[in-house]
This record gives C-alpha cells, structure tokens and sequence, in this order.
C-alpha cells in the first residue's frame, strides 16, 4: 500500500472530494487493471479520454481519481462514498511525479543519460551502452527498438515509455544492479511530460531537423525544437553537437553546464584528419579527435554522421572515466540492428539496411555512401500510408538527384493502396532525370535489387531498418527484410 499524499507531494493539485489521508493499492492507467482501493489517472488521450472510463473503474473498486476534466461526482461518490477525487492542471505531468514516488523514486539510484535529437539517437545510444558494458558498467537501455533490462529484452511501442512504464522500468533496473540507464528522448515524450519527475545526469543533443510535424505530433518546428530543448533543463550536464545550425534553440534557457563535440575547433572534442574505409561489404570510417581528448579511432560505419555519433560516445564515456583502450576496441566492431547495417552477400557488392525513411535522412545516407565512390548507388525505399505525401514528393526527389538507380516500393501503406503511394513518390522523382523502376512487392524489389547488382554496386535498403513488420489496413504482417535477403541469396 501506498500513502496517498505521499505520492501527491510533489505536484499542485485540489482536492475535489473525499481526503488524501489514505492508502492505494496499485497504481493504474489502464481502467481494465483496476481493482479495489487503486488510483486511476484519467488521461486525456489522442484517441480515448480517460476521464470517460470514471465510472467504470469506480464500480471496480478504485478509491482515488485523479483529473483533469469534469466528471460526475455525485454519480461517482454514490458508487464509492469513500471515493477521492484529485483535481490537477495536467493529469500527465502529474502521472510523471506521481509514478516516481510510487516506485520509490528508481531514478535517484541510476546514472540517467538521455539522447534527443531528430538523427542518430538509437545508434548512439547502443554505442555508448556497448561501451560502458565494456568498461564494466550494468547498463541499462530503452528507446525505439527495445528496452533492456538485464537479458531481458523488450520490444518498444514509443522511443520514450509514459512516465507510468518508464518508473516501472527503472525499478526493475536498480532492484537487477544497473547503475547507467542509456534513453532516447523524443520529442514527444518531452512534449507529453515523460520524463518529468526525475533529473538525467548527462542530456545529449545530436541534430535538429524538420520532422514529426503534423496533426498529433508537433504544431511547427519551433515547437519541435522547444520540447526537444526541456532536456537541457532536466539534466546536469548537457553534451551538444557544436556543428549543428539550430543549437542556439536547444541550449535556450539551459540550466545545465554544458560540453561540446563536432568538427569545429573551437568545440571540447572535435574530428579532424577523416579518412574513408573502403571494401566491398565493408565500410567505415576513421579520424583523429582531438581537443581535450586526444585518440584516433576507427568506427566499423560509414559517414559524416558515424563520426558524429562516435563523439557522442565519446563524450559521454569520457565523462564516466572509460578508457582510451576500452572506447578504441569497442567502436571498431559496434554495429545497430537497422542503423547503415550491412548484410552479407556472396556477391561483390555491399549491401546495407537503413531506417532512413523521411528525405532529411535519405538525403543523408545517400550522400554518405556516394562519397565511397560505388560502380552504382541503389536506393530501394517506399513510404507510409497515412502519413504527409510531401514526405514521398521530397524522397522521391531526393532519390532520383542521388541515386544512380531507384527502386519503388512498398512501406506500411497501412489504409492506403500501395500503388497510390507509389504514384505519388513518382511525381517527386519526375523533378528529377533519375532512373527507377517500381515494384509493388517488396520482397520482389529486393530480389530485383540483389539480381541486377554489379561489381562494386553499394545497394540501401531504406525506411525499415529494425522494424521486422509491413502494416496493410491494420494489420502487422512478419516481414524483415534479413530474413528476406537470406531466403532470395537460398532460392540461387
């Protein structure tokens, strides 16, 4: 059991009806879990409120309510006489501070490091983890792909868990001895108070872009970059990318010390001396950093953007005393399920995937991978049903400028026809003098891909990247595309 009032410390709220001098039982956000003497918060969702299963968790047994909006309290207290109603400004915000005291705090016991930015999150975050665990640190991970805890791996519904699952997570992590928890912070959840409650050690700035602008995400990209900015003023020590066009945005109203990284001089640590890495199923990267650290290290990825995200690392292990040795071994062999992740072939080409699915990120794997001088660059790609068409005009664009060959396909058209999407990525390509060639299926287009290849042809399967599904009207059918190029290189 837990004291109400306790858990209510924290937070401004009004008390509605009934006293905050009692105990809980559990502690719910999923009316179908309540049960005798439980709080449920009422959240206002995007597609269900929670204030409209009031009633219904009442006539379970629950003995606290916490709002935002009206309910009927007469209806309710005449179920429940002992019932409490808690009224708040942000029934989310609250659910933040409310679920770290009810786990008993978890994030006062852990090292929290929390990534945001548009790119480079999810592939940072696995570095920095492997590289920690390296040194002898229990890490532990949540973000995009997976959460993990221990061996116990988790697959993810949002980068950043509500706060509720995220407290919980964090429990289960400080009761198995993880000392370092490495997040991704997405806008969103900043923006929906996820990470209230708490304090992250060191806040990590990658990169700022348009994206997830639109109806249920972010209104513009000024606020886009404001939610992302909050991070750096829930951490200690903020590590931000020096390079980066909208800094001045992220680091606004900071109250954290702050470290920089990037290929900038004037930055703490900063890359110099780049030198490209070159075979056939193989590509990286190698570089001096220079600054306060001084090492040179190779980075079994390709790009400009692999060395950003090897700073990061960096940066971050630095500051937790990692050694030279350690940071040197680790990133030569680090490879992230779906980030620029190269799949084997008998073939001489390379062949790699890439979640790379809006035209910022095309734009820059493709970029990338040109500069390793391939016989030609192929980019297969498709794009989401029931998402903007202006993302499909600006890949199909994008594609068509750099890509030597484009190959259409389907992406989760979800509720929309796979050839309508097709159609529409082909009005972006038409800006353009590129060669394409559309195929519906995709485990087709890929067979094409692989058919047609030539010596030294680098192939980029891009906008799936870890996800192992393809969503049509609803449902997610099993489909990963490593599963797929190993059944096509069997049918030869």
């Amino acid at each position: 059991m837990k004291n109400l009032a306790l858990l209510l410390s924290k937070i401004e709220y009004e008390v509605v009806i009934g006293s905050v001098d009692k105990d809980i039982s559990t502690l719910v956000i999923d009316s179908r879990k309540a049960e005798k003497d439980s709080m449920f918060i009422c959240i206002p969702g995007f597609k269900v409120d929670g204030h409209s299963f009031a009633k219904d968790v009442v006539e379970k047994g629950a003995g606290t309510l916490v709002i935002e909006n009206e309910v009927n309290v007469g209806e309710l207290v005449s179920i429940n006489p002992s019932l409490s109603i808690i009224r708040v400004k942000d029934a989310r915000y609250a659910m933040a501070y409310i679920s770290a005291a009810y786990y008993d705090y978890p994030a006062d016991s852990l090292k929290v490091i929390g990534i945001t930015g548009t790119k480079g999150k999810t592939t940072t975050s696995y570095l920095v983890k492997s590289i920690l665990e390296k040194s002898g640190f229990s890490v532990g991970l949540v973000g995009t792909i997976e959460t993990i805890i221990g061996d116990e791996h988790i697959k993810a519904s949002n980068t950043t868990p509500e706060s509720f699952l995220l407290q919980g997570y964090f429990r289960r992590m400080v009761d198995s001895g993880i000392e370092i928890v490495v997040m991704e912070v997405a806008s969103q959840g900043l923006k929906l108070f996820r990470t209230e409650g708490f304090k992250f050690e060191l806040g990590i700035f990658t990169n700022l872009s348009p994206d997830h602008i639109g109806p249920n995400e972010h209104e513009s990209f000024e606020e886009y970059a404001e939610c992302k900015s909050r991070l750096f003023r829930q951490c200690k020590v903020g590590i931000v990318n020096a390079d980066d066009d909208n800094l001045l945005k992220i680091i606004k109203n900071h109250t954290c010390s702050l470290q920089t990284y990037g290929f900038n001089k004037e930055a703490d640590i900063y890359a110099d001396n780049l030198e490209l890495m070159d075979e056939p199923g193989k590509l990286g990267i190698a570089f001096d950093v220079k600054g306060d650290e001084k090492l040179h290290v190779e980075v079994s990825t390709p790009g400009k953007f692999s060395v950003y995200n090897a700073l990061t690392a960096i940066s971050v292990c630095k500051y937790f005393n990692v050694e030279n040795s350690v940071i040197i071994d680790a990133l030569k062999s680090i490879s992230v399920k779906g980030r620029i992740e190269i799949v084997p072939t008998p073939y001489p080409i390379t062949l790699l995937i890439d979640y790379a699915h809006n035209a910022y990120s095309l734009e820059s794997i493709l970029t990338t991978l040109r500069e390793y001088n391939p016989k030609r660059l192929v980019c297969l790609f498709g794009c989401g049903g029931n998402r903007s068409k202006d993302r499909r005009y600006e890949m199909g664009e994008v594609s068509g400028r750099l890509a030597d060959l484009t190959i259409i396909t389907s992406d989760n058209p979800r509720d929309e026809e796979p050839q309508a999407i097709i159609d529409d990525i082909k009005i972006g390509m038409a800006k353009t003098t590129g060669k394409y060639v559309e195929i519906l299926d995709r485990k087709d287009a890929i067979r094409y891909a692989i058919h047609n290849s030539k010596p030294q042809d680098i192939i980029v399967l891009a906008g799936k990247g870890h996800e192992d599904y393809q969503e049509i009207k609803g449902v997610k059918y099993p489909m990963d595309e490593r599963v797929l190029v190993r059944e096509i290189l069997k049918e030869n």
